[in-house]
Formats: C-alpha cells, structure tokens, sequence
C-alpha cells in the first residue's frame, strides 16, 4: 500500500471560485481581529511585476497545471486598496482576475488574457462585528485559520471543507460544503452579508455590502454569493456569517456550535480481495445507506464518510468517516454503518484507524481528509439524488481497473452530502442541488510537468466520466438520479462543445433554475462583464 494511499487523498482538491472569489467590502465596525492584518494594513497595495524575484512564486495556485503571465500581481490588504486596484485596471483596460486560497481546478486566474492579479493574501482577519451581530472573514483567510479562529475564541463553526488551505473568498460563494455539513448545513446557509467592490456601466469601482434582510435593496447581490461560484460580480472582501435561526448578541449563539469530539474511522480494502461482484455491492452499499440516512431529520446526518476509490494500481482503497460524538449512540451509529457498507461482500476491511479525538485535531491534521501534497490535478464532479443504477457502479469498476492506465493517485471519491443541506429550498439560495445525498468527484493527481503526462491523466479522468453517465450523454444530467455538478470543482470541459456533446448546457448542469436570476444580477452589477472565466455567469 503506498504512503498515498492511506494518508487519504482530497475531499475537496480544489474549489473552483477560490482563486476568483471578488471581495467587496465597506468598512464596518468589526472588532477584535483574529489577526492584525486589518488594524496594520499598509496604505498602499504591493505591485508586483515581471522581473521581479517574487514574481514567478505568485502567478500560479496550488494546481501547478495553470501559470499565469499577467502584467503585475496586486497584493491587497484593505478594501480600499482593492477599490484602486480595480480602477486602475478598469482605466487602463486591463483584464481583471482575483485570487485568495489559489485551489482553483481550471486556469481561470492563469488564463493568458488576464493581466492584472489581485491577489488577497494579504486580507485574512476573522473578528466578531457587534453592529451587524456576526462574524467577520476576509477573502485571503485559509479556512484552517477560520476554523481556530472560531472555536478557539466562541466555540462556534463554519461548516466547510476538510482542506485547511483553501481560502475563504471561492469556498464560501461556491456552496463550501465538509463533514458538518449533513448536520449544520453548507457555508452559504449561514452567510448573513458580502462585502463586494463592483464595477458600473460608467466604468466606476465602488465597495457594495448586501445582506440577506428583505428590504435590502442589494439582496440579489448576496444571493447570488450564495452558490454561483467566484470571479461573477467583482471582488469579494469580507463575509458576514450568522446562521438565520439566530437571536441575541451573544457570539457564542450565532453560529453552529463545533462538536466538541468526534468519532475518526478509516478501513480500507484490498483490491485483492476484491472481484467486480463484490466491488459493486460495496459501492451500492454506501450509495444506499445515504439514500436512507439522508434527510433533514436522519440519525444519520452526524455521520460524514469519504470511499476513495482508487485505481487498482494503488492496491488498496480507503474509507474514512467522521460521527459527531455527542450524536445518539455515536458508536452504534458508526458500527452500523460499517457493517451496512460491508453487508453482503464476503470481503473483510483492514481497521486503519479508530479513535475518539477532539474535533479540532480532525478538521485540521487527521490524515482521513486532509488533502495529499500532489501538484497537479484534473477534476470532475456530479451530484447523486437517486441510487445509482448497476451500469454506472460497473462503469466505475472498469474505469478503475484498467490495464492500460495505472495512476494510483486517481480515484472515484463518493462523498456523503444530503442532511441539513436538504433542509433548504433549492432558489433560497444559489445552491439548487438541494435533494442529493452524495457528490462525486472524480480526480487524477500526478506530478510530471510534461504536456504528454498531462494529457494522460486528463484522457482517463474524462473517460471515466463518460462511461459513468454514459446512457445520459456522458454527464450528470439534472433531474433523474443525478443532479448536475459541483461549482467548486470547476470543469472547464462542461462549456466546451467539443468535450460536452450532451445537449445539456454547462449552466444547466451548475446552476438549474436558479441561472437566469444568476444573470439578471450579472447584467445589474457587472455590466461590462469584467469578470469572467469559462464558467462565468454571462449577462443575458
């Protein structure tokens, strides 16, 4: 078994608005920084140009696929400083593109017509904002940050993903889910107000802040960084979270509070041990269990598990869950869980891992999420709201024991999702999966540079996806047993007529019915279309 292997490979390997997400803010008293960016922020922004020593190290993400060559990176660390950074590039009619945590899947900061970098870094205070009753986070915040931050000082919790080095500013806006989820919601359910620098029909940059209240008149603003994604409307500079059920003004009440342990489990299998019969039956085991254990109200919603179904090349595959300690009969909830996994295999799990540990130490060290050190990936997702037939479990199988093929850093990834996330009606926010009860990912990881291993790897990732959703034109059709795709795991391909043949539109598969308001607030508030990408929002 490789050291990859079993330390997991990613729940979520890149967020595809993190690099885009726009932070607009106006100042607001928010008080006590977790870090004192905010109080100590310079008065000018730090340009960085070509021949600059800092310059190569700033013009690509985490994903080294895609480096960019804009005119100059822009490390901002106030909102005013990201108001004249916009202006000066609007002025002197530069394309515009924002990056914070950089985990974007597809190179839309590194896309060769982009010639100005905003790059957010520099903006990563967390504070509590008493005139607004919420917390405040900056784009450039990694979420790692976010979670300490939180609990340490309030005991509370975002619910978002398991990378602690993905940023704030494209996690949020893109639906951010992880393994609270299922019981405490996605990030957007609890985003109260954005602060965005906008851009007008007059070619004016301005810091807009809309929240979710009724009568603001910019509330089409915060829905629609809700869920469509960054790099839409202009430049995210602070969110606002305090989940809609809350009262008072006691910190401590206004977001979830954190588990204070967890149940960690991580078993794996054997591709030995394995034929296509008993490979089938496991995977419709998981699928099955989160079809019964998926509403609102289930029992089940304080389990979160990740089967990584790795190539055959790898040996052996892992599955790794997560149960909120303090659920009812935790330990039970977890055994049955397992046993349903395994029910009817014949095959035995090798016990990796099993320990009650704080939930801090989960969210930000336990191996069974935290992504592997890769440097180069290639991603796809759907959403499944209906148990998997036959020929797409056997679709996998094939994909995964190809002889021709044999990476053992790609993998099938059936993520738990559903729970609480299925609480909300599907245009409250701009999420409008709101019936699944799993998100697939489908992920290559490798490390050679070369243009020949790139495109290797890219061949199985889409061959793989195709074969899945074969009989519904070879994507993830809204509607029957699936429901689109997953923002934050950008996928170019989709609004590519040459690799989506499907008939089914990229917009549709992202964004449902919620897409034609998506534009509406595109045509009001970025009306010269400045920010943009291949999954952009277009203005109607």
């Amino acid at each position: 078994m490789t050291g990859l292997s079993r330390r997991g490979l990613i729940s979520g390997a890149a967020v595809a608005g993190g690099a885009l997400a726009l932070p607009v803010a106006s100042p607001g008293p928010a008080a006590a920084a977790e870090s004192g960016a905010a109080a100590a922020a310079p008065a000018e922004a730090v340009r960085i140009s070509r021949g600059d020593p800092r310059y190569q190290g700033l013009v690509s993400g985490a994903n080294q696929r895609w480096v960019g060559r804009p005119d100059y990176v822009c490390i901002v660390s106030s909102t005013a400083q990201v108001v004249r950074a916009v202006q000066e590039a609007v002025d002197q009619g530069l394309r515009i593109a924002v990056r914070s945590g950089g985990h974007c899947n597809e190179p839309f900061v590194s896309d060769g017509d982009v010639r100005a970098v905003i790059d957010m870094s520099g903006m990563d205070a967390i504070s509590y904002d008493e005139k607004r009753r919420a917390f405040a986070v900056e784009p450039g915040a990694m979420l790692g940050s976010v979670y300490r931050a939180l609990y340490k000082r309030w005991g509370v919790v975002l619910p978002g993903g398991t990378c602690p080095t993905v940023g704030a500013g494209g996690h949020i806006t893109g639906g951010g889910y992880g393994a609270l989820s299922r019981s405490r919601g996605l990030t957007v359910d609890h985003l109260y107000a954005v602060e965005v620098v906008t851009v007008s029909a007059e070619g004016k940059a301005r810091a807009v802040v809309a929240t979710r209240e009724p009568d603001d008149p910019h509330r089409d603003l915060w829905w629609a960084h809700t869920g469509a994604g960054g790099g839409n409307f202009g430049v995210i500079t602070r969110y606002w979270l305090r989940s809609p059920d809350a009262t008072g003004n006691d910190p401590a009440k206004l977001l979830p509070q954190a588990p204070t342990e967890v149940l960690l489990s991580d078993v794996s299998w054997s591709w030995d041990d394995l034929d296509e019969k008993s490979f089938t039956r496991l995977v419709h085991n998981f699928d099955a269990w989160h079809a019964r254990n998926s509403a609102p109200d289930s029992r089940g919603r304080f389990l979160y598990s990740q089967l990584k179904l790795q190539h055959k090349s790898a040996g052996a595959f892992h599955m790794c869950t997560q149960v909120d300690a303090a659920a009812p009969d935790a330990g039970g909830l977890l055994d049955e869980f397992l046993a349903a996994v395994s029910a009817g295999t014949g095959v035995k799990y090798h016990v990796v891992d099993r320990v009650r540990a704080p939930w801090m130490y989960a969210v930000t060290q336990w191996f069974g999420f935290v992504e592997a050190a890769i440097s180069r990936w290639k991603a796809k997702a759907a959403y499944v709201r209906k148990t998997m037939p036959h020929e797409q479990v056997m679709a996998m199988h094939r994909q995964l024991t190809r002889s021709d093929y044999d990476n053992p850093t790609a993998l099938v990834n059936l993520i738990s999702y559903g729970g609480r996330i299925n609480a909300v009606a599907s245009d409250a926010t701009a999420v409008a999966q709101r019936d699944s009860h799993l998100k697939i990912l489908y992920v290559s990881l490798w490390t050679g540079s070369g243009d020949g291993e790139a495109a290797r790897h890219e061949k199985w990732v889409r061959d793989c996806f195709e074969d899945v959703y074969a009989a519904t034109g070879g994507v993830p059709r809204p509607g029957g047993v699936n429901d689109g795709c997953y923002i934050n795991y950008a996928d170019a391909d989709m609004a590519d007529p040459d690799l989506n043949r499907s008939g089914t539109p990229w917009h549709r598969l992202y964004f449902k019915d919620n897409y034609p308001r998506l534009q509406q607030v595109k045509a009001q508030w970025d009306p010269r279309d400045l920010f943009r990408h291949a999954l952009a929002v277009r203005k109607p």
